[in-house]
């Protein structure tokens, strides 16, 4: 078959290697010059969720202060949004979180053996190291996720929960003042850079006979039974004014991240319960080499994810949630600084001399959510079209998990997953 894949990131990539190794032609479309421009390009590293960092949970928007939660919300009286985050915190009770999780478990799976497959054939290097320490200020904070403990648990994860005395000795740029209550290791969890990936598997693919159209905007599906079609606009003309043309083909796959909602809405599909969330990325030189963490470093109230790579450290996270309207646009000059001091803030208040964050590279950009914190993955109701999108900030290894259920699919094949996880992916559910 001939497939189009709309999305040059992370989750678009992945989809086109699945679909090549089942045997279709593909075809990568992608608003930028190259691939890994858009979020992709500021994931935070973590390479797959556990139970301590999905988006939802018990921790989720303890507090709605960005010195507590790590996020900042500016919904303002926009009903849908504020909708939108009510559901969302909804998750946070324990019985909704287990529920929730327990749909997702089967496609970490999945993932966990896309990303060892492709490692294992390709042997790539892409910055892959073990080792997440989750770190916890304040008692009460340990007490929200003893749910997530007991997910853990129940799915094998192998993990410790630490003294803060332990904590320290597992990763010595911590220090013991200011108090903290303790952590949580994970030693077999990994982390890796999803740019670097993406790039080198972008350049598997056009040896191998993929195309790729850059610097082109998806202004239109087209579908009807016997083909579908997308229809093109130049991206460096800014309106997009003007198509320079349309690409057919047997099946299509929407794996434009943020721009997902508006191309499903554009045929007719109900996109209300996915938004867009700005997050935020520095990536910092090492301070000093001794400060230097050689675990990734988790403050797991807040969701900053601080991860060492080749002598730099890459500290993500400060969501900013805004309406939809407010969310496309370039964000606030002071809610950025505000979303960038909380990352340099929580990095000096974990691993303090670690990183130059005054010299580090800033990052924003949006990622999108759904409103049950799962991602929209699979067929739907129109049978030459496919979604994997709204992965979230934790885990971009997820979307390679996704890109072979997205391929089994098109292939017309089972994908190996119960019933129950399928639905609650598919973007029917909403």
């Amino acid at each position: 078959m001939d497939v189009i894949v709309i999305g040059g990131g992370i989750a678009g990539i992945a989809t086109a290697y699945q679909l090549l190794r089942a045997g279709h032609r593909v075809c990568v479309i992608e608003r930028h010059a190259t691939v890994a421009q858009g979020a992709t390009y500021g994931q935070g590293g973590a390479l797959l969720p556990s139970p301590l960092d999905v988006w939802f949970g018990p921790t989720f928007m303890a507090s709605t202060r960005p010195k507590q939660s790590g996020m900042i919300v500016k919904t303002g009286f926009d009903t849908a949004s504020r909708d939108f985050m009510k559901q969302l915190g909804t998750l946070r009770t324990p019985d909704a979180f287990a529920t929730q999780y327990a749909r997702l478990h089967p496609l970490i799976d999945i993932a966990r053996r896309a990303v060892a497959d492709i490692e294992g054939s390709l042997e790539l290097d892409f910055e892959q190291r073990r080792g997440m320490l989750h770190l916890f200020r304040h008692a009460r904070d340990l007490e929200l996720v003893q749910p997530a403990l007991e997910m853990l648990k129940a799915h094998g994860v192998a993990h410790r929960v630490l003294t803060p005395e332990q904590c320290i000795v597992a990763e010595p740029s911590v220090l013991e003042d200011p108090p903290f209550a303790g952590g949580v290791l994970l030693s077999e969890e990994r982390t890796a850079n999803c740019p670097l990936f993406t790039k080198q598997l972008k350049q598997v693919l056009e040896d191998e006979g993929v195309q790729f159209r850059m610097n082109r905007v998806v202004t239109g599906l087209r579908l009807d039974g016997a083909r579908a079609a997308v229809e093109l606009a130049d991206a460096t003309d800014e309106k997009h004014r003007g198509d320079i043309g349309s690409i057919a083909a047997d099946a299509i796959v929407v794996a434009a991240g943020a721009d997902t909602p508006a191309l499903l809405a554009g045929i007719g599909k109900n996109t209300s319960s996915l938004f867009p969330m700005r997050i935020h990325t520095l990536v910092a030189p090492v301070a000093y080499e001794e400060r230097a963490p050689h675990l990734t470093v988790v403050d797991s109230v807040k969701r900053i994810t601080m991860t060492p790579s080749n002598q730099r450290l890459r500290i993500a996270g400060a969501g900013v949630f805004q309406p939809v309207a407010k969310a496309e646009k370039p964000l606030d000059p002071s809610l950025a600084k505000r979303a960038l001091d909380v990352l340099g803030q929580g990095t000096h208040d974990w691993i303090p001399g670690a990183a130059r964050v005054s010299m580090a590279r800033a990052w924003d950009g949006l990622r999108l959510i759904s409103v049950d914190g799962l991602p929209v993955v699979g067929a739907t109701r129109h049978p030459r079209l496919f979604v994997n999108a709204a992965h979230g900030p934790s885990g971009w290894g997820l979307a390679c998990g996704s890109a072979k259920v997205v391929a089994d699919l098109v292939s017309g094949q089972q994908p190996d997953l119960p019933d129950d996880t399928l639905f609650a992916l598919s973007v029917n559910r909403f």
